[in-house]
């Protein structure tokens, strides 16, 4: 990390938190030299990260939480971290949607942010498991009227999860009849070893029925994702056609990612991506 007495609290906050999972711990006076802050505003910061849950203070510095591979954390938690990512993510992933497309989007906090940027593209038919996602659609609808153009929304029913989408026969069953051009897909974890994954196994045999009904898969991810594990794993990185990440992914993930996807977008590196 380099020093930069600028950085925004939201930045240098997911800084240390790189720098805390990349080492396994770190210093507060190690962190000051790093980022040219006070140790106060350091020790505020891993105040912030604590609370969220995503690290443990100890004495003199902190350490990554060691998350059991089933342990899954609800919306609210997730919603606060790296927001940045999320947003430079959903920015490039809107630009891959077309009018008139049938898509689906998964539950999580990156499909929720895409959801926003897709209100104003036209003739959308939207199937999704996300109750949060849903509800931008509806929300909006309600808000500016029933306007030409607006997307149609398909809400597959079934049993909610602490994330809010709906998992379960019924969603599964949903989901099997239907045939999206492009299913944008949100991850618990990304590896090469376990493909992608997740602590829910019920969502996890959701998310596989997602991906068979989809002809092409997108997984919004950002960084942190990269080398997570969750307890079941629901499809390779070959069944996946383009990852759409944040600059955080290292050099040495994007080569090892290179290997097994078609296309890698870096939100905020690559240049505007056509249409799926």
């Amino acid at each position: 990390m380099s020093e930069n007495q600028n950085l925004l609290a939201e930045q240098r906050r997911a800084l240390i938190l790189d720098e805390v999972r990349r080492r396994g711990g770190v210093r507060v006076n190690e962190l000051t030299r790093k980022l040219g802050v006070s140790d106060m505003t350091v020790r505020r910061d891993l105040d912030a990260l604590a609370r969220q849950g995503v690290l443990e203070k100890v004495h003199g510095g902190a350490v990554p939480v060691l998350e059991a591979s089933t342990h899954e954390p609800g919306f609210e938690a997730k919603s606060g971290l790296e927001l940045s990512a999320k947003e430079d993510i959903a920015k490039a992933a809107a630009e891959l949607v077309a009018p008139g497309s049938a898509i689906a989007l998964s539950g999580g906090t990156t499909t929720y942010a895409l959801a926003h940027h897709l209100l104003e593209v036209p003739d959308l038919t939207v199937v999704t498991n996300s109750v949060r996602v849903a509800d931008v659609f509806h929300s909006a609808q309600r808000s500016a009227g029933q306007r030409q153009g607006a997307a149609t929304v398909v809400l597959t029913g079934g049993v909610r999860t602490p994330s809010d989408s709906l998992v379960g026969p019924v969603a599964d069953q949903a989901i099997a009849t239907l045939h999206f051009d492009v299913l944008f897909l949100g991850v618990h974890g990304i590896s090469t070893e376990a493909g992608l994954s997740t602590p829910n196994l019920a969502e996890a045999e959701t998310n596989r029925r997602l991906v068979q009904s989809a002809r092409r898969v997108v997984v919004v991810a950002d960084h942190t994702k990269w080398g997570t594990v969750g307890l079941s794993s629901f499809a390779t990185l070959e069944q996946v056609d383009t990852l759409v990440t944040d600059a955080g992914l290292p050099a040495e993930a994007r080569e090892e990612i290179a290997e097994h996807l078609r296309h890698l977008i870096v939100a905020g590196e690559d240049e505007g991506a056509d249409a799926l």
